[in-house]
């Protein structure tokens, strides 16, 4: 289980334990693998989504370029099908526009919900294709 910064168990929107969002590229506020919070992140990187062209072209267009590698943020650049934890506040921007991406429930931090309703977050959980 993932801990938050006071040591209870973070919790994902469905109430359940957090489950880890991606290794690789290596996700999360605190680069861990997991959209777990604290203070330090005024970003509120909560929301656990699978990156597509369209999203990343939006973010880009509005001043977050994501594809673009930063090493001062230990930031790789993202790419389409990278798992990411995304700031809540940019997935809900691109959700009022139509470009959200794909999300998985089970590893966005519950305090996405204090943001975007679970119904909306619903309506984008990944369905694998087998």
């Amino acid at each position: 289980m993932i801990e938050t910064n006071n040591n209870e168990t973070a919790l994902n929107v469905l109430g359940t334990p957090l489950e880890p969002c991606c290794f690789a590229p290596l996700t999360g506020f605190y680069r861990d693998g997991s959209c777990h919070t604290g203070p330090e992140d005024v970003g509120r990187h909560l929301v656990c989504v699978l990156v597509t062209e369209e999203f990343l072209t939006f973010s880009k267009e509005v001043g977050n370029d994501l594809s673009t590698p930063n090493p001062d943020y230990e930031f790789v650049g993202l790419k389409p099908g990278d798992w990411w934890c995304l700031c809540v506040l940019r997935w809900k921007e691109a959700f009022l526009h139509g470009v959200a991406p794909q999300l998985r429930l089970e590893s966005t931090h519950s305090s996405a919900l204090s943001y975007v309703a679970l119904d909306e977050l619903k309506q984008y959980t990944y369905k694998e294709v087998k």
